[in-house]
């Protein structure tokens, strides 16, 4: 025996359980399955997203060339950030990248920008700004990435104690228990894991108790309930009654609810702060700035369109979405939703159009959907430029005007006379220029719309059921505790819930049963005919899991754990609905922001601008003319009329910020109310994108169109005078 390796060890040992397993007439013993450093790798290959992989090689590149040592204490926390979020990278490489990285911005920024305007210095200067602003956050970066990691996992951590303690409740095997935590939660939270198993398969551990704590001490900062509930499941391993050991198991899922609903509610409180905050610099004062901004030009020659653009369109999106990520990695322990179509393949098919043809599917993917429309509103919005280029002549409506550059009162081009990189001023190109936001707005938002609403319709369902699951479940654990057997049991709780979402999902169960012969493992988990196929939910699942295992060691075993399920999934859902009351006062004010006060007030202060714009363009016209005199404008006389910044150019920087802000703002408000929820945050994305673009459009357009009207008549008084 002392010549024995370790592997053919465990082959005996397993032997042995099967044999006795067998005799004792239990279910066939199964050997946990052995997570290799192959797989795990594999697994966070298959996970970690593309840019995480571009940072790794961009920081291990960095330390080639230039590698700098981050003091002791630095390196530390970048270490510890690191191991959190599993990136291959180290501190050296950190701190190296974090330098190179602006350096590179700032030397390549310069020279594009003297290539293309070598007697201007602003892009040289914004490059040079943007180096050394970069140089805090990269790195930070993966302190930021930690961040959103641990957003991430714990927003999984109710359903990974839920998990845990359920699966002890009929075998009590701590391994065996975070192995099906692990197969039954998504990323990130099943990664860590798998790891603690992985670890002990490497031996970096000798017991997966060890290896637990380890983790576990990764979220004392962050997390104590957590860490209380795992070491509450740890302890019924050592009761001697079994009714002690199911208490201690009940305390552990109690002790992170009560905990995440006590640290829910002091976010809540102090969330209306950082939102009032981040309303007001990044939404109403960049916007009423805007109104003043025509006239600004006019007084700075050197400042044109692409200088608003550049502040507008990049430094403060940026800005707002660093204030917004931070304001969301201080949102603590939730209960959140996955994304279906990530844990079931057979779904990613509803992430798109379906067209059926006869028998056959046509899918279409929402990428070329999102990209046709846009293409064809992008075309139509740069039509003026377009129409300028190939030397279309200008039109005219509205009247003789020998002010304009058309003849007529109102212009679709309007390019200035003798400077035709001037422009366009007309109200035509103002008005055709609303459709580039729309090309952005509704591109993007068909886009999200179309992955997302087939799916999330799937997802509604199975939330249905979820929410009367645990009645079903009940129901069900009273037949079996009858000692009435599991497949006439699912029968009688079909009959008697019909017409509810879960009595449907028990009939397939029952039809499965009694049409094809399943026996209850496969009536609920076939790969083809299962009833979880159409209710694609790991809640269910689990719980499904549950009954099958436990139906083995008898009917009132498997009876007892579905009623302590059905109990555990009431307590979750009460602790998330008193955790959405909490948020309903904030997810309502950011709604009406992204829905109708951001569109709004862009929409008016563009149809304000462009009054202002066509004023300013006639009076140029009119004192070139004589037929004004620039000593009876008083305090204007020394004005540049004329060189004002188009409504055109400024209707686009405006509609491009409003399509950000509108993105940025759904991110974040989708972040408070559902943690990391990416499903619910294209379903809010597709939405809110289409309703506050088009409605952005629609206000500026009337208030275009009233205002201008307006400016014709003050003019056309001032003319008369």
């Amino acid at each position: 025996m002392a010549d024995l390796s370790r592997d053919e060890l465990m082959d005996i040992l397993h032997r042995y359980k099967k044999k006795v397993a067998l005799e004792l007439g239990e279910k066939e013993y199964e050997p946990p399955k052995k997570i290799t450093s192959r797989e795990y790798a594999q697994f966070k290959e298959t996970y970690l997203p593309v840019h995480l992989s571009l940072y790794e090689k961009a920081c291990n590149a960095s330390e080639k060339i230039l590698k700098v040592q981050p003091d002791p204490k630095k390196a530390e926390m970048i270490e510890e950030a690191i191991r959190i979020c599993h990136l291959n990278v180290t501190p050296a490489g950190v701190v190296s990248f974090s330098l190179l990285g602006p350096l590179a911005v700032i030397l390549f920024g310069s020279l594009i920008s003297f290539a293309i305007k070598p007697d201007s210095f602003f892009f040289v200067f914004f490059f040079l700004l943007a180096g050394f602003c970069l140089i805090i956050p990269l790195g930070k970066f993966p302190e930021f990435t930690a961040n959103a990691w641990r957003m991430r996992a714990s927003n999984q951590m109710v359903l990974c104690i839920f998990y845990v303690s359920t699966y002890m409740r009929h075998s009590s095997n701590l391994e065996r228990a975070i192995e099906f935590a692990a197969e039954h939660l998504a990323p990130p939270l099943s990664l860590d894991l798998m790891k603690v198993l992985w670890d002990v398969e490497t031996e970096q551990y000798p017991s997966v108790k060890d290896s637990l704590e380890g983790y576990l001490g990764t979220w004392r900062k962050w997390n104590m309930e957590f860490i209380e509930s795992f070491h509450m499941l740890e302890s019924s391993l050592y009761e001697a009654s079994d009714d002690r050991r199911l208490s201690a198991l009940d305390k552990g899922l109690d002790i992170i609810l009560n905990g995440t609903y006590e640290k829910m509610l002091h976010y809540a409180y102090n969330l209306k702060s950082p939102i009032t905050m981040l309303h007001m610099l990044g939404v109403i004062l960049p916007i009423l700035g805007l109104v003043i901004l025509p006239l600004i030009v006019s007084f700075m020659d050197d400042v044109k369109w692409y200088h608003i653009a550049t502040l507008y369109n990049v430094t403060i999106p940026l800005l707002v979405f660093y204030l917004g990520k931070n304001i969301l990695s201080q949102r603590p322990t939730g209960y959140g939703e996955n994304n279906i179509a990530s844990e079931n393949p057979h779904l990613k098919k509803y992430s798109g159009t379906i067209i059926r043809i006869g028998a056959s599917e046509l899918l279409i993917s929402p990428l070329w959907i999102g990209m046709l429309f846009g293409s064809i509103l992008l075309l139509i919005g740069l039509s003026p430029l377009l129409f300028s280029f190939m030397g279309y002549v200008d039109i005219g409506w509205g009247g003789e005007d020998a002010t304009s550059s058309c003849g007529a009162t109102f212009c679709f081009l309007g390019f200035q006379e003798g400077n035709e990189s001037a422009g366009p001023f007309g109200i035509g190109a103002a008005l055709l220029s609303l459709c580039i936001p729309l090309a952005l707005g509704l591109g993007i938002g068909m886009y999200y719309k179309t992955r997302s609403q087939n799916l999330i319709k799937v997802r509604e369902r199975s939330k249905e059921l979820e929410e009367e699951f645990a009645g079903a479940l009940f129901q069900l654990g009273n037949r079996l505790g009858d000692g009435i057997p599991a497949e006439n049991a699912v029968g009688k709780v079909a009959s008697m819930m019909a017409g509810t979402t879960s009595g449907n999902f028990f009939q397939l169960v029952d039809a499965n049963i009694r049409r094809l012969g399943f026996g209850i493992r496969d009536a609920i988990f076939h790969p083809r005919y299962g009833a979880l196929l159409y209710y694609p939910s790991k809640l269910i699942e689990s719980s499904m899991k549950v009954l099958t295992e436990s139906i083995t060691k008898g009917p009132l075993v498997a009876a007892q754990g579905l009623m302590n399920i059905s109990r555990y999934i009431k307590e979750i859902h009460t602790v998330n609905e008193r955790l959405k009351d909490l948020l309903a006062e904030i997810i309502s004010s950011m709604s009406s922001q992204i829905k109708f006060l951001t569109p709004a007030i862009s929409g008016i202060v563009v149809g304000i601008t462009s009054m202002i714009s066509t004023i300013m363009i006639k009076l140029d016209a009119l004192i070139r003319q004589g037929s004004v005199d620039q000593a009876d404008l008083g305090g204007l006389s020394g004005l540049d009329f004329g060189s004002g910044i188009s409504a055109y150019y400024f209707q686009i920087i405006v509609g491009i910020y409003v399509v950000q802000i509108t993105w940025i703002l759904t991110i974040l408000s989708n972040g408070v109310e559902n943690g990391s929820d990416s499903l619910a945050e294209q379903y809010s994305m597709g939405k809110n994108l289409t309703n506050s673009t088009i409605l952005y459009v629609i206000i500026s357009l009337i208030i275009m169109l009233i205002f201008n009207m307006i400016a014709a008549q003050v003019l056309a008084g001032v003319v008369g005078v």
